[in-house]
């Protein structure tokens, strides 16, 4: 179930810096390294369209750093 705006405790949580990169805060959802290396790895290489996608849909974004 999906409880908006409350993330589960068992989530995997990545930033997106403001370079582009990926910072990895938890993996608690336990996403074996090396399918989480390759979702970073999506993440980073389309990170001006997640970010202009947030933008668009939030107004707004703030970088972790």
């Amino acid at each position: 179930m999906c409880m908006e705006g409350k993330p589960a405790p068992n989530v995997t949580k990545i930033w997106i810096l403001r370079s582009g990169k990926c910072l990895l805060e938890n993996n608690r959802s336990a996403i074996p390294e090396r399918q989480l290396r390759v979702i970073m790895q999506v993440i980073e290489a389309r990170s001006f369209e997640i970010i202009r996608k947030w933008k668009d849909t939030f107004g707004e974004i703030s970088y972790y750093c």
